[in-house]
This record gives C-alpha cells, sequence and structure tokens, in this order.
C-alpha cells in the first residue's frame, strides 16, 4: 500500500522557523526536506555524527540522548510534535551533542544543511527568524539550568508536568522515556525520582499507571510547591 503524500510545504509553514517565509523560500525548502518516519527506538542519528540539518517532528516524540564518560547516557530533552532540534550544531557545524531517538513511532521532516544555508544566504528575514528561534532555545535553556540549581526535585518534576500541560487544568500524559531517563533528565537518581512519584501520589495530587500520569487538578499540584 503506498504511503499518502506529506504536504511538506504546509507543514513548515507552520512551524516557528519557518512560518514567516514567502511562499517561494517555502516552496525551495519543501523540494530539499526529506521525510523520515522512525519506528519507536529507531536512531535518527548518533552522538558525535556530523550535522545533517533541521528536524522538525510532525508526530511523536524524539528523545535527546547524551552520553559521556562521567555521567554515562542521560536524557538531555524530548522533541515533541512541532518542535524542531538540530539547529545549533548545523550552524556550528560540529559533530551532533546527542543521539536522537524515537520514543514512539513519529513522523519527522529533515531539512538538509545545504538547503537551510542557501536559503540564509539570499533571505535576511529567514536568518533573523532562524536567530530568533535560538534565542529562544538560549532562553529556555536557562530557565531549565535556573530550575535545576534552585527547585528540590519534586519542583522540577512539577514544572516538568506543567510545560507539558500547556496552561490545562489537567493533564493525563505517558512518559515519553523510562522513569530513569526521564530522573535523568530532571537531574535526580532513579531511586529518587520514584520517591517523587510516591509521594505525589500519596497527597492525591497525581495518579501513576505505569509510564501514564494522570493529574487531575494542575492548579493544585503547582500550589503543593509553595
Amino acid at each position: 500500500m503506498n504511503r499518502p503524500t506529506v504536504p511538506t510545504m504546509a507543514l513548515l509553514a507552520r512551524t516557528p522557523l519557518f512560518s514567516s517565509l514567502s511562499p517561494p523560500a517555502l516552496e525551495r525548502l519543501a523540494a530539499a526536506t526529506l521525510t523520515l518516519r522512525p519506528r519507536s527506538g529507531e536512531v535518527l542519528f548518533d552522538q558525535g555524527e556530523p550535522a545533517r540539518g533541521i528536524y522538525l517532528v510532525v508526530y511523536g516524540d524524539i528523545k535527546l540522548i547524551s552520553t559521556t564518560p562521567s555521567r554515562g547516557r542521560r536524557l538531555t530533552g524530548v522533541a515533541h510534535a512541532g518542535e524542531s532540534f538540530g539547529e545549533p550544531v548545523l550552524f556550528l557545524e560540529r559533530p551532533t551533542l546527542v543521539r536522537a531517538q524515537a520514543a514512539c513511532d513519529a513522523l519527522v521532516l529533515m531539512v538538509p544543511g545545504e538547503a537551510v544555508f542557501c536559503e540564509l544566504d539570499c533571505n535576511p528575514k529567514f536568518a533573523r527568524q532562524m536567530i530568533a528561534g535560538l534565542s529562544r532555545r538560549v532562553q529556555s535553556l536557562v530557565s531549565e539550568l535556573d530550575q535545576q540549581a534552585i527547585g528540590s526535585g519534586s519542583a522540577r518534576f512539577i514544572a516538568y508536568l506543567t510545560r507539558e500541560a500547556h496552561g490545562a487544568q489537567s493533564l493525563s500524559w505517558t512518559l515519553p522515556a523510562t522513569k530513569s531517563q526521564v530522573a535523568s533528565q530532571l537531574n535526580v537518581t532513579p531511586e529518587h525520582f520514584s520517591r517523587i512519584l510516591r509521594d505525589l501520589a500519596t497527597a492525591g495530587l497525581l495518579q501513576v499507571q505505569g509510564r501514564r500520569i494522570i493529574v487531575p487538578d494542575m492548579e493544585r499540584l503547582q500550589q503543593s510547591v509553595w
């Protein structure tokens, strides 16, 4: 059975990095874009490989995993639907700093670096859009580092859930990685993370069903930090 055609140009237009581009610019980028359909567990690229382009998640979750001699393997982030990854190392023209691995079946668009650089050379508006996108990424990283330095493990996990709720009053969400990997992202041990889940569940603030987290009242959960 033939797979349905992916509307690449329309999907690029919905992504913040490309949303302000003119139709001709979007058409040029879409013509070069590759469609990737990784299965759960499949690796899109490994740490240390040459940077190939900018990756846009259409649906699914992509885990970003870093491995170092001192800390071993650590989940550094998850790219969700509508988000992009791969820009910083592409512009630095350095090897990738993380492994990108599908947490579930996903659809990802990859805009090759050659097409990106070509558009940057002739389109100042696109260059400004890229700078703004990278600035937002830096701001997010600084905010995350502040939370890790100041907040408790429980506070960091509640902030993590708050981001996933996107302003909703309740949350029913599946962790995009194993509990031990999420613990590494929160900079706590797996044992500490288990205690956090147990304590919050005992307090009636959330329910844990395997990797499924159910929060009936986000406001009450957030108030528990104070």
